[in-house]
C-alpha cells in the first residue's frame, strides 16, 4: 500500500462515520449511550475510590496530570458528557492528589473531562483526595483510562511512550495499560518510528486499530 493512501485512510478516519440516526440526534440533553457510559465509569472507578470520603473542590485549585493520555478531547463526546452531568449531576467523583509542588493545590489523577465540565458549568467538582506518589498516580490514571472503550490504540501507545520518556519501567507501564509486555513493546515500536508531529496531525483515529498503525510505522 502506498504511503499516501495509508495516510489518507488514517486521516479520513478522524471524521466520524454518519449513522442513520445522526440527523435526528437531539442537540440538547444527554444520550442514552452517555448515561450508560457514566454508569460504567462509576463501576470502573470503585476500586480506587471505595471507602474514601468525597469532598467538593473549587475546580480552579485542581491542575492537570503531569502526563497526558489523550491526543484530543473529542468535542461531541465532551458536550454529551457535559449535558449528562448538567442534567444528573456528577455521579462519580474524580481522583486527585495533593499537588506535589504547590501547597493548597491538587493534581488530577483521573477525571480530566469531569473537571473541565465543572469549570464550564461553574460548579464545585466532587473528588476523592489521595496522597499518591508518581508511580501509583500513573498506574491509577492508566488503568482507569484503559478501561474506557473510547481510548484508541494510538492514544494508549502515546501514553506508553510518555511513560517511557519519564523513566518508568515496563512493569509499571504494563500495569498502567493493563497490557502484557509484548503489547507494550509493540506500542513503543510504533511511537518510536512515527514522529510525534505526525501522530498529533492524524489524531486519535478511533476507528484505526493497531495493525494499520504498525503498517504505517514500517513505511517510515
Amino acid at each position: 500500500m502506498a504511503r499516501k493512501n495509508l495516510l489518507a485512510g488514517l486521516t479520513d478516519a478522524d471524521e466520524p462515520e454518519a449513522s442513520p440516526a445522526a440527523g435526528n440526534y437531539p442537540m440538547r440533553g444527554a444520550s442514552k449511550n452517555m448515561i450508560r457510559s457514566l454508569d460504567e465509569l462509576a463501576k470502573q472507578a470503585e476500586k480506587f475510590l471505595e471507602g474514601d470520603a468525597v469532598v467538593e473542590l473549587d475546580p480552579e485549585t485542581v491542575d492537570g496530570s503531569f502526563v497526558s493520555d489523550r491526543l484530543e478531547d473529542g468535542s461531541e463526546q465532551f458536550e454529551e458528557l457535559k449535558a449528562a452531568i448538567e442534567e444528573r449531576g456528577q455521579d462519580t467523583p474524580i481522583l486527585v492528589r495533593p499537588h506535589p509542588t504547590a501547597t493548597g493545590r491538587y493534581q488530577v489523577v483521573f477525571g480530566h473531562r469531569r473537571l473541565r465540565v465543572a469549570r464550564e458549568l461553574g460548579r464545585k467538582v466532587k473528588a476523592v483526595v489521595k496522597p499518591l506518589d508518581d508511580r501509583t498516580h500513573v498506574i491509577a490514571q492508566g488503568q482507569e483510562n484503559s478501561a474506557r472503550a473510547n481510548l484508541s490504540f494510538i492514544e494508549r501507545a502515546a501514553f506508553a511512550r510518555r511513560l517511557i520518556e519519564l523513566g518508568y519501567d515496563r512493569a509499571v507501564i504494563s500495569s498502567a495499560l493493563a497490557a502484557n509486555a509484548a503489547a507494550v513493546s509493540k506500542m513503543a515500536s510504533v511511537t518510536e518510528r512515527i514522529p510525534e508531529s505526525l501522530i498529533v496531525h492524524i489524531g486519535a483515529a478511533p476507528s484505526i486499530g493497531r495493525e494499520r498503525w504498525v503498517e504505517l510505522s514500517l513505511l517510515i
